[in-house]
């Protein structure tokens, strides 16, 4: 076993439409029922910095190329991590994110076309290499995904065939780091995933690698 650390970080990644804000919800209301200190927290925009990002790539009607796209996301991260995720790590908490360095290297790499090493080098040097205890991919077929949304924003229009090697390269990450990856089925009941997750997530505390904050009872 390694060292302890402080706080745990869990990650929750797949594509449009997956669940990913559901579940990411209920994991943090049953942990703070359990009296653990939870931030939840958002990529892109849980920042001020980040909420004007976050306004550019989604919501511009400005042309970006790829690699100023990547580039924002970098910025967005970077100060998501300062700002939002190393301080709670460092009070012993538990961090939840909806969408983390996973989601820039799959849409911005293989739904670009960029090179996802290069992408991924970017992506992970704007975090500074902060890499979750635990990754849930909510997997969903992308028809299904897209037909839950009531409207799409501009990464969510980019058309099929973009969203599908979005959804490949999601799985081909999962299937390169099974240790740290919980591979979900999206189309499951929501209570099933919620114990899937949550299995999984009582496991990791139990391993007691991390040293949590609980609030006094």
């Amino acid at each position: 076993m390694g060292s302890k650390k402080n706080g745990m970080f869990i990650v929750f990644e797949g594509g449009d439409g997956a669940g990913k804000s559901t579940q990411s919800a209920r994991l943090a209301a049953w942990l703070s029922a359990e009296g653990y200190k939870v931030r939840t927290t958002f990529e892109p925009g849980d920042t001020e910095l980040g909420a004007t990002v976050r306004e550019i790539v989604l919501h511009t009607e400005m042309k970006l190329c790829p690699r100023a796209e990547a580039l924002l996301y970098a910025v967005d991260k970077a100060q998501h991590m300062a700002e939002v995720i190393k301080p709670c790590l460092e009070e012993g908490m538990i961090v939840i994110s909806d969408r983390y360095v996973d989601s820039t290297i799959a849409y911005q790499g293989a739904g670009r076309a960029l090179s996802d090493e290069e992408v991924g080098r970017i992506a992970w040097w704007s975090v500074s290499n902060v890499v979750p205890d635990l990754t849930v991919l909510m997997d969903v077929p992308v028809v299904q995904g897209l037909s839950r949304k009531d409207w799409l924003d501009r990464i969510e229009s980019q058309g099929m065939e973009f969203h599908e090697r979005v959804r490949d390269y999601f799985l081909d990450l999962a299937s390169t780091g099974p240790g740290r990856y919980l591979v979900v089925n999206g189309r499951d009941p929501k209570d099933e995933v919620t114990s899937q997750v949550r299995e999984a997530v009582t496991e990791l505390i139990a391993g007691g690698n991390n040293t949590l904050t609980r609030d006094p009872s």
